[in-house]
């Protein structure tokens, strides 16, 4: 393989790098804790947008039991943007020809 054909895989790699994180970051990702009792949504982009939170929790003041769920709600968010990010890093990858022993 020539510098020349190189150069233009590794461009066309840096667009369809930008064009998946431009999707990512358009992407709405959900993530729940408590049965349900704690919502929230997130970008793919990691930004948080929305916190729903069952109004039955204030009924029971327990200020620590809400804060363990909103973190436990964040956290499951999160680990669907990072399943998402790396099923479409796999996606992207599949038609490139790796050396043997090679795996992304």
């Amino acid at each position: 393989m020539k510098i020349g054909q190189m150069m233009q895989q590794a461009k066309k790699m840096q667009e369809k790098m930008q064009q998946m994180q431009e999707e990512l970051a358009a992407a709405e990702v959900s993530g729940e804790s408590g049965g349900g009792m704690v919502r929230v949504m997130m970008g793919g982009d990691r930004v948080l947008r929305s916190i729903v939170i069952d109004p039955s929790l204030w009924e029971e003041q327990d200020k620590e039991l809400i804060e363990d769920l909103v973190a436990a709600a964040v956290n499951a968010a999160l680990q669907t943007v990072d399943e998402k990010a790396r099923e479409m890093q796999q996606n992207m990858m599949s038609g490139l020809p790796l050396p043997p022993g090679f795996s992304l």
